[in-house]
């Protein structure tokens, strides 16, 4: 991938990592307020089937298309690749957990679900953003297909 490429990669990580704490914050804020539990659950299917699906398809991209290409380039990452792989598993449990939740847990139930996956989230965000950005944005090799860092389209051909 070229330079300007890796580090526009190294950019829509972020990007989409604060889009996903902005979506965990809305949700935070509407249980920790009370709001009524048939709305707040309303909320939270939603945020479930979009968020939820968000970060599956982000992790899924990551494992299936950027971590093959980091790890040609630096294979020393090894180490690194494997506790972010482990990290997508871990949080797909815990999504799961919440999703189930959803439909009958009272809001502290939820609230105390939706922590855990914010903290293994943030976590896991940190740490990528720390240890995988910086290589990202100082790669250079060849560039890969369209659409396949995130399971997104890249901005402009989606």
């Amino acid at each position: 991938m070229s330079r300007a490429r890796a580090h526009a990669w190294g950019h829509e990580l972020r990007t989409v990592h604060n889009r996903l704490r902005s979506q965990v914050r809305r949700i935070r804020d509407g249980l920790e307020a009370g709001e009524p539990r048939e709305e707040t659950a309303a909320d939270l299917r939603l945020f479930c089937v979009g968020f939820c699906t968000a970060l599956t398809r982000h992790h899924t991209a990551e494992d299936d298309a950027l971590f093959p290409r980091v790890l040609a380039a630096r294979p020393d990452l090894a180490p690194v690749v494997e506790r972010l792989m482990e990290d997508h598993a871990l949080l797909e449990g815990l999504i799961r957990e919440l999703d189930a939740a959803v439909r009958h847990a009272p809001p502290d139930e939820l609230l105390s679900r939706l922590d855990g996956v914010e903290a293994l989230m943030e976590s896991h965000f940190g740490f990528e953003e720390r240890r995988l950005v910086p290589v990202l944005d100082a790669m250079t090799a060849p560039d890969p297909p369209a659409g396949t860092l995130l399971g997104t389209d890249p901005p402009g051909e989606g």
